[in-house]
């Protein structure tokens, strides 16, 4: 059954192809294109999550579909800022770290998930996708924007090994719980 929790899900998808194709018009304005898509996308992440859950319409579909969607907003963002050089040299290390983990989490769930294990996402790892996407957003925004008067390059960048610092830390959390399951005795 498509809800509409899954059809925002569905629609943050199709959002990735689009800031991609963003990133690569004249700037500063794609940038502010990709900023203003990639946000509304990050407002859907929030929203069809809650939808389902207050209405009572949680489904297989949208509990596949969510994380996927979430990893591929991360990865062809983060793929598309070092492609075009907003994130560069040494910098380059976190944003691997965080591609890394996404990956590693994945392949996680999906090994305990056939042994019919739930591994429930915590509080830090909640904090560590908004400083992500806060992050990633400032990336996102580098040729066009500023807050506060500090070029949003910066300020993503500054975020990108937070969460990288945070990203090591919830990673290792996950393994050592999902290790528990793997190891035979």
């Amino acid at each position: 059954m498509w809800t509409l929790a899954n059809i925002l899900t569905l629609a943050r998808i199709g959002a990735v192809p689009l800031i991609v194709g963003m990133l690569y018009m004249d700037q500063p304005l794609g940038s502010h294109l990709a900023l203003a898509t990639f946000t509304i996308a990050g407002i859907t992440d929030f929203f069809d999550g809650y939808l389902a859950r207050a209405t009572g319409t949680v489904s297989k579909v949208g509990q596949f579909l969510d994380p996927i969607a979430d990893k591929l907003m991360v990865g062809g963002v983060i793929i598309m800022v070092v492609a075009v050089g907003w994130v560069s040299g040494l910098h380059v290390i976190a944003a691997v770290v965080i591609m890394c983990r996404e990956i590693l989490v994945s392949g996680l769930r999906e090994f305990l998930a056939g042994l019919q294990v739930s591994v429930p996402v915590t509080w830090l790892a909640k904090w560590k996708t908004t400083i992500q996407m806060i992050a990633l957003g400032a990336l996102v925004w580098t040729p066009g924007g500023a807050a506060f008067g500090v070029p949003s390059q910066a300020v993503g960048l500054v975020l990108l090994w937070a969460a990288a610092v945070v990203t090591l830390y919830t990673g290792f959390d996950y393994l050592r719980a999902g290790l528990k399951h793997m190891v035979e005795d």
